[in-house]
């Protein structure tokens, strides 16, 4: 017993250290389900705004489903998907980018990142 949960603390440190260097290897970074409409839905308003970002499918990666339980810590238990990195920093999931775009200050957190420059 003892050796399993050192093992997947472990895993879960491997994991975290992935997404935080993955999150900071691009000015904007989504990591995604590609079946999942919200992500879907993330990538085009993104894209939509001229920011290309890089994304990645957690579904698609042999260890996406660690991935998704450390960004789903990151998020507090929360849904992990899809998860947005602007600058290298957390921004949320869907609801917390749709309140910075509507607020207003999704577009200067894009521009600060280097995501857009206009």
């Amino acid at each position: 017993m003892q050796y399993q949960q050192s093992e997947s603390r472990m895993y879960y440190s491997e994991s975290l250290e992935r997404v935080v260097r993955l999150a900071s290897g691009s000015a904007v970074v989504i990591f995604s389900v590609s079946t999942c409409c919200m992500c879907h839905a993330v990538k085009r308003l993104f894209c939509g705004m001229g920011v290309n970002p890089t994304v990645y499918e957690l579904d698609q990666d042999p260890r996406g489903h660690e991935i998704e339980m450390a960004l789903s810590h990151l998020l507090g238990g929360d849904s992990a998907v899809p998860v947005v990195f602007i600058g290298g920093k957390l921004v949320g999931a869907m609801d917390r980018v749709m309140a910075s775009h509507i607020g207003g200050t999704l577009v200067p957190l894009l521009k600060e990142a280097g995501a857009l420059w206009l």
